[in-house]
This record gives structure tokens, sequence and C-alpha cells, in this order.
């Protein structure tokens, strides 16, 4: 059964940093490409990162590029994406996503304030 279970979301002030996990379960991660949307109100979801199956090579949304990095840990079957100097505009949801399956993660929740 594929399973994509998102976490490390919460609150935090302009400037700092987060990082997402995703564990994936009923396939493998390092055999597939996979990525990290975003969708905030109002707002349709966008493709934040990309990583290759091979793990050599990552793409990034303009808005964020230089300050996210995704990445993986096949010994966990896990992906991550790392924040850091967080905007307001990032606030949204974060879906990880596994598009060979088009299959979603549950989301969690960034939220960037003062």
């Amino acid at each position: 059964q594929v399973q994509l279970v998102e976490s490390g979301g919460g609150l935090v002030q302009p400037g700092g940093s987060l990082r997402l996990s995703c564990a994936a379960s009923g396939f493998i991660v390092s055999s597939n490409r996979m990525t990290w949307y975003r969708q905030a109100p109002g707002k349709e979801r966008e493709l934040v990162a990309s990583i290759s199956p091979s793990g050599s090579s990552t793409t990034y949304a303009d808005s964020v590029k230089g300050r996210f990095t995704i990445s993986r840990e096949d010994a966990k079957n896990t992906v991550y994406l790392q924040m850091n100097r967080l905007k307001p505009e990032d606030t949204a949801v974060y879906y990880c996503h596994f598009p060979s399956r088009m299959y979603w993660g549950q989301g969690t929740q960034v939220t960037v304030s003062s």
C-alpha cells in the first residue's frame, strides 16, 4: 500500500528554518522522482522542489531557490525539504508527492509569522 506521511510543519518567525519530512511506504523512493508542492489559501497548488531517482538532479521554484533544499535518505525511505530564511509568503500547506502514482501525502501546515 502506497503511503506518504509528512511531518515537521509548524509556526516559525520570518528568517527561521524548518525541515519537513516525508516518510514513504509501499514503494522505494530511490527508484522514483519525488516532489514537494505547496498550496496557500485561494491559490493553486504549486511545485516547490523535485529530486531525480538518482538523487543527482534537483530543481526548485524561483521563489525558493537558494533557500530550500530537497534531499532523501534511502535507508529511511524518506524525503526531506529543508527550508531556511523563511518568509511570510512561504505560508502554505506543504505536500509530498509521488508523481509516478499521482499520490499525495496528507499535507503539513507551515506558517511564517511574527
